[in-house]
């Protein structure tokens, strides 16, 4: 990539500062002693920018100072400058946009690590295409290897699902499962399906769905629970394999100017808890411990396991360290819409008799988020179709009648399809919508193929009529569902058109530029019980933030740059 030379100077001072912050720790100690009680003066200061600091008592400055990691004072340059000392380094930035490092809400974070590493299938248009990816990947596996895979979306070829006879010629001797972008769904070959016992009188588990042909025999297609079906039998992971996959995505992540991310992990209906608890002791215990930390994770754990999340915070607090943070448990009540397994009140178009997959017990789930709640625990449930989500608001209503009311933010993933009235609910409980506005990318096409016309333009991805009820709205990408990419997202949530299209999808509900930074921001840091560290350059918090090439605020929100210069955490170059 080409900069232009105002923008390659912000990364080489960048740089430059970054260097001279490590040579410090190459003096002597006493020096180094020096270096560190420096008094009131700044390690750094950020001169002549343009900062949105999504602080309503001071949204807009001119400059920023940074001590210890942390923002020390944010203002005018001539407020700034006297705490600038003779270790001081100052960058000028020449009007570049800064923002508050963006915090993704809803990621699955070693799965996306790994996933970088997998066949990608994100973005394949045609079945040739989707079966010389498989092809292509064959070539350096040995016989009986996994080839594992996902992000294939069936509505960019039409909508017609793939079957094992896509896969069975190009890959005999491997097994193969490749998950659909939404992680309901995957379609796996003859081979693997043998390996897990499953043919025509395997029976459909709970809360979920093995796709079947005419004649009854197995397409290879398996549907939220069946899917365990899979996973039970596909070879383990590594740690090591997981821990790259943390500093992959990490690394990911930071180029994308994400500074914090909600990891809501692996867990799924049907699959065993213990996963998760790996995750935490082989990958995040193991980065805490060898400082291998590059980025702020909020861990969500199974709802099942609530005790013992309860005893993990009440043994270290709610924080292992500034990098990893615990934040509460993550339950499941229906499907997908893409999979036709979300929670509706009506039949699926052309399916009368299908109205989605309930994942779990209510009475289980209630009694279940009710033991999480009075523990001081935050809950986060999956929720997509309407039926779901009025049901998990009557829920939430029982909860605040038997526990009292508190400062709970309960949290409703996707929070995707809402009926008339939904939207109005969230804000009287003061419910938080951790929404993807990337996914409407997706089902813009799609939505009103499945549910209907009239249905998908009401009820689809209501993020005004959300924040109009009082919602806090907290932006996310559910990455590797979707990409990490917060300035598409909010691209996306302020136009709401898809490739292509002319016109917005139900442009009743999009959000201003203000808006849409704050729900990847401040909002997304209150979602997760963080603003009181970061969310905002205010003083005091985390010093994480991004540079951006627009040189003005009018250039910025005239034309939303597709990525970012550079991205700060802790007053830290973390990327280039």
């Amino acid at each position: 990539m080409v900069l232009p030379a105002q923008s390659a100077a912000v990364l080489a001072a960048a740089v430059a500062i970054a260097a001279a912050a490590a040579a410090a720790f190459l003096l002597p100690p006493s020096s180094r002693l020096s270096w560190a009680q420096r008094g009131r003066f700044a390690d750094m200061i950020l001169a002549n920018a343009t900062i949105y600091t999504a602080d309503p008592a001071r949204p807009f400055a001119g400059a920023m100072a940074i001590r210890a990691g942390r923002v020390l004072r944010v203002g005018a340059y001539e407020s700034v400058k006297e705490l600038k000392g003779r270790h001081t380094h100052e960058l000028n930035l020449s009007g570049n946009v800064v923002l508050p490092g963006f915090i993704d809400s809803h990621v699955h974070f070693i799965d996306g690590g790994l996933q970088l590493a997998r066949v990608p299938l994100r973005g394949v248009t045609s079945k040739d295409d989707f079966i010389s990816r498989v092809k292509e990947a064959t070539r350096d596996k040995h016989p009986g290897q996994w080839i594992l895979g996902g992000g294939w979306n069936n509505d960019f070829w039409g909508g017609d699902f793939p079957d094992a006879s896509w896969l069975d010629d190009i890959s005999p001797d491997n097994p193969v499962w490749l998950s659909r972008m939404d992680g309901h769904m995957g379609i796996a070959n003859s081979l693997a399906m043998k390996i897990a016992g499953i043919n025509r009188s395997t029976n459909d588990p709970i809360g979920g769905t093995i796709m079947r042909t005419a004649e009854g025999e197995p397409t290879g297609l398996l549907v939220d629970t069946a899917m365990v079906l899979m996973f039970d039998v596909i070879e383990k992971v590594s740690p090591h394999e997981r821990r790259e996959a943390l500093l992959r995505a990490s690394r990911h992540a930071l180029m994308r100017g994400v500074t914090t991310v909600v990891d809501v992990g692996s867990y799924f209906p049907g699959v065993s808890a213990e996963k998760t608890w790996q995750d935490f002791s082989d990958v995040y215990e193991w980065a805490h411990t060898m400082q291998k930390m590059l980025i702020r994770v909020c861990l969500f754990f199974p709802m099942p396991t609530w005790d013992r999340v309860s005893n993990l915070i009440g043994e270290n607090g709610r924080s292992l360290s500034q990098w990893i943070y615990l934040g509460g448990v993550k339950a499941f009540l229906d499907g997908s819409l893409g999979s036709s397994s979300a929670l509706f009140h009506e039949p699926y178009e052309g399916d009368p008799g299908n109205y989605g997959l309930q994942v779990t017990d209510m009475d289980s789930l209630l009694n279940r988020t009710l033991e999480s709640d009075k523990s001081g625990l935050q809950v986060a449930i999956h929720a997509i179709g309407d039926k779901a989500n009025d049901m998990l608001l009557d829920m939430v209503d029982k909860v605040v009648d038997l526990n009292g009311v508190k400062d709970r933010r309960f949290r409703i993933e996707h929070a995707q399809h809402l009926a008339p009235g939904a939207a109005n609910r969230f804000g009287k409980q003061g419910i938080i919508a951790s929404v993807q506005p990337d996914h409407l990318l997706d089902d813009a096409d799609s939505a009103a193929k499945k549910i209907g016309f009239d249905r998908a333009e009401r009820s689809s991805y209501t993020f005004r009529s959300l924040l109009t009820g009082g919602a806090q709205l907290a932006f996310g990408s559910d990455w590797p569902v979707s990409d990490i990419n917060p300035m598409q997202a909010i691209q996306t949530a302020i136009s709401r058109k898809p490739p292509g299209w002319e016109v917005p999808w139900i442009p009743a509900e999009r959000l201003s530029l203000d808006e849409s930074l704050k729900a990847h921001t401040i909002s997304a840091a209150y979602a997760c019980f963080l603003d009181h560290a970061v969310g905002s350059l205010s003083q005091g918090k985390y010093a994480d933030f991004v540079v951006l090439p627009s040189t003005s605020w009018d250039d910025f929100a005239g034309d939303l740059p597709a990525h970012v210069l550079a991205t700060y955490v802790s007053g830290k170059l973390a990327y280039p």
